[in-house]
């Protein structure tokens, strides 16, 4: 599924995304600026989160709540430098906790994704809009 769409039309986009009953490990691919966090964000609130959420950066992984309050978690892998860094952090006891985990830079942990997992492919458009491919 591809969707082009500009960012007043962002939460109608994660709804639509999760309409299609993602695997709860959802990867997301894009260049530096493409709005990975900011569809996360979007995503999270239509999951129920009402906490600010943000991007982690440099804690490598938020915890959220959900409007169950289940646990949401959102990983920014981007600054590691080894799979075995994620690995001494714990991250495969969150990526197969059974609850969401939303991955920014997952090509960064290749061989510790689970196999059931979805993907967002992000690009900016040259109009401003972004375009996804959902699969």
């Amino acid at each position: 599924m591809n969707i082009t769409f500009s960012l007043d039309e962002i939460q109608q986009t994660a709804q639509k995304v999760l309409d299609q009953k993602p695997h709860k490990v959802i990867l997301f691919f894009g260049e530096m600026g493409a709005g990975k966090t900011t569809f996360i964000k979007s995503l999270a609130k239509k999951l129920g989160v009402e906490n600010t959420t943000s991007s982690p950066t440099f804690s490598l992984v938020n915890e959220y709540q959900d409007s169950n309050r289940n646990p949401v978690y959102h990983f920014d892998v981007y600054r590691l430098k080894t799979e075995a860094e994620a690995y001494d952090m714990g991250i495969d006891e969150y990526l197969y906790s059974g609850h969401w985990c939303l991955i920014e830079w997952p090509e960064k942990i290749p061989t510790l994704i689970p196999n059931e997992h979805s993907v967002i492919k992000i690009r900016s458009l040259a109009d401003g809009r972004r375009e996804i491919e959902f699969r």
